[in-house]
């Protein structure tokens, strides 16, 4: 967030969710910022995670999602897995069957967390 709007069209929603290079940032930008806010205290019980986005997305530049995953793993956080499709745009995919397979990414990583907490429960 302190960088979006220095990235792809970042600049024209300045009026609309503020100026990072102003007190907005201070006042209320740096409070939803999900990279801003990982605690590292908070890094042993972060849920797992499955960060996706797009080369082509021109709405949110894939360096927030990538970034975010980067400070995840750097901390030592262990459940978190990234995928970056090469095609699409804001919303992950150019067409069906992209997004087909970013549904199946979603329901194969829940699907093996369900069966190990399942397995590891006795059930």
């Amino acid at each position: 967030m302190k960088k979006y709007s220095k990235l792809l069209a970042g600049a024209s929603w300045m009026d609309e969710y503020g100026d990072p290079n102003s007190d907005d940032w201070n006042n209320f930008l740096h409070k939803y910022s999900p990279y801003h806010n990982i605690n590292p205290k908070d890094i042993p019980i972060y849920p797992p995670l499955l960060v996706t986005t797009s080369t082509k997305d021109d709405r949110v530049h894939p360096y927030h999602a990538r970034a975010f995953t980067h400070k995840l793993l750097d901390l030592g956080a262990t459940n978190v897995w990234y995928y970056e499709n090469i095609e699409g745009g804001h919303g992950g995919a150019a067409d069906a069957k992209q997004s087909a397979y970013v549904t199946a990414l979603y329901m194969d990583m829940l699907f093996r967390l369900l069966s190990s907490s399942s397995e590891s429960s006795g059930e």
